[in-house]
């Protein structure tokens, strides 16, 4: 059977700019997410430092959990990371995402 080759590169370029390798991302442990924090797991996948599955299991976070951090990066830059502006942001929502949301709401309320 043939060997994959799984290279990865040794950086990416992080959220600000600057170099990003293993050693930069956030402990395992972390159970503070910064906006900072998110930002540099998002990059990190984006870049191919970590695949999906390899951060969700290192950070014991959903793959919803993950594409949330990145929908929210896409849409409203680092800013709409904060927690506290999560509110904010899905008030501007376009129409089909909140009728995705009524339709899941409703989903599991019936």
């Amino acid at each position: 059977m043939a060997e994959q080759n799984t290279r990865r590169p040794s950086y990416v370029i992080g959220p600000d700019g600057q170099p990003l390798s293993i050693a930069d991302l956030p402990a395992a442990n972390t159970k503070r997410w910064v906006i900072r924090r998110k930002a540099q797991v998002v990059a990190a996948v984006r870049g191919g430092l970590l695949s999906l599955e390899d951060a969700c299991a290192r950070y014991h976070l959903s793959v919803e959990e993950f594409l949330s951090w990145q929908r929210s990066i896409d849409r409203h830059g680092m800013p709409g990371l904060r927690v506290t502006q999560i509110q904010r942001y899905r008030q501007n929502e376009p129409e089909g995402d909140e009728q995705h949301a009524r339709d899941q709401r409703e989903a599991t309320a019936a």
